[in-house]
């Protein structure tokens, strides 16, 4: 009589059942029905009675072992399902890759819907033979520099390399993504208020506006894609249209990258962040030394920047240690889309680092088996 269990050990280290022989129950052999008695002598019924019973006790041994097997098995495998629900139910920071996807569709979408309203103010930017530029203080004792918009591009596509490359190695880089992806769609919707509320002449003489298109609605979908694809700098050779200056986008391209830059950045990296600091700084003076914005364009988006990153942080303050929000952050058109994308983040994000793609190694998987035999 043999029994045997092998148990083995999953790739996540739970134990399965692999293969189980129950015990089969001993045959019974029919003595043909003789007429004639057979006689059997008291020692022989002995032997047989004896014989019968130390079976019957194996058996009922192999069972109750096979029971306590399969149990514990079950045992383990319950465990192993609890352990693994409670590790994904339970985390603090869960990655929820599929809220960032619809953060990056929110983006998306305010970056084309910000060059539709371009192409449209576009249209009516007055012609500035007509309507001079508006008198800035900044001007009046500062003369244009004509190399100046060129530095603020290259230090604004510097902070967003920097910056790209910082999230890439971030371990977090999920939660942090729909982050940024929401502050820059809500500061370009922003953007797109303003602009289209009041129509600002170009601040100097020295821009050269596209022509007008009136009712060509093929060419106008044209340069809204000719903006999009080219991110509307002049480098690309998309900043082709006026009109876009209440407030200055390129403010937002650097002091949203500098943010984050400073906000993911580890203490003792104290040289990279004033080195960010300074190249954002030297990129807002450059766009006044250029002439391409008004003054109150820069301020304007300043502030709104600043204050819509703090703003969120402070929500996320409160809502990570649980504490009751102001009323007043509450209050904000966001709070919901705040508490979709938030809602499962239960800790500060950690500024920890590990590689962007996993790195494959060779790893020796332990197989643990118990076998039971039962010799007749």
């Amino acid at each position: 009589m043999a029994a045997s269990e092998l148990i083995q050990e999953d790739d996540k280290n739970c134990i399965e059942v692999i293969s189980t022989d129950p015990p089969s129950p001993p045959q019974s052999t029919k003595v043909p029905n003789h007429t004639h008695q057979i006689s059997r002598t008291p020692h022989s019924e002995d032997v047989l009675d004896g014989d019968g019973k130390g079976r019957r006790r194996k058996i009922t041994e192999v069972l109750k072992e096979n029971q306590l097997i399969n149990s514990l098995c079950n045992k383990i495998q319950q465990r192993c399902n609890y352990d693994k629900i409670t590790k994904e139910s339970d985390d603090p920071l869960p990655k929820e890759w599929w809220k960032t996807g619809v953060s990056f569709i929110y983006a998306f979408f305010a970056l084309v819907f910000n060059a539709v309203i371009i192409v449209i103010i576009h249209e009516r930017v007055p012609d500035k033979s007509v309507i001079p530029p508006l008198p800035d203080k900044f001007f009046d004792y500062i003369d244009r520099v004509p190399w100046a918009f060129k530095a603020t591009e290259a230090c604004g596509l510097t902070l967003c390399g920097l910056w790209l490359v910082q999230w890439l190695a971030l371990k977090h880089r999920a939660i942090v993504a729909r982050r940024c992806f929401f502050m820059i769609a809500t500061l370009y919707l922003y953007r797109c208020i303003t602009m289209y509320i009041t129509t600002l002449p170009v601040p100097g003489k020295h821009l050269e506006c596209a022509p007008k298109l009136y009712d060509n609605v093929t060419e106008k979908m044209w340069r809204i894609i000719r903006m999009v694809s080219g991110g509307g700098l002049n480098v690309t050779g998309s900043h082709i249209l006026c009109g876009d200056y209440l407030y200055s986008g390129h403010t937002i391209m650097l002091r949203l990258s500098y943010l984050f830059i400073k906000e993911y950045c580890p203490p003792r990296f104290w040289w990279y962040r004033w080195f960010c600091f300074f190249l954002s700084i030297f990129g807002l003076i450059c766009i006044l030394l250029g002439h391409e914005h008004y003054s109150i364009d820069v301020v304007v988006a300043y502030f709104v920047v600043n204050w819509t990153f703090r703003w969120y942080y402070a929500m996320l303050e409160s809502h990570v240690h649980n504490q009751e929000p102001n009323k007043y952050l509450t209050r904000t058109w966001w709070n919901r889309i705040f508490k979709f994308l938030e809602g499962n983040v239960k800790a500060t994000v950690p500024v920890e680092f590990g590689w962007p793609v996993p790195i494959p190694t060779t790893s020796c998987r332990r197989r643990y088996s118990i076998v039971d035999r039962y010799d007749n």
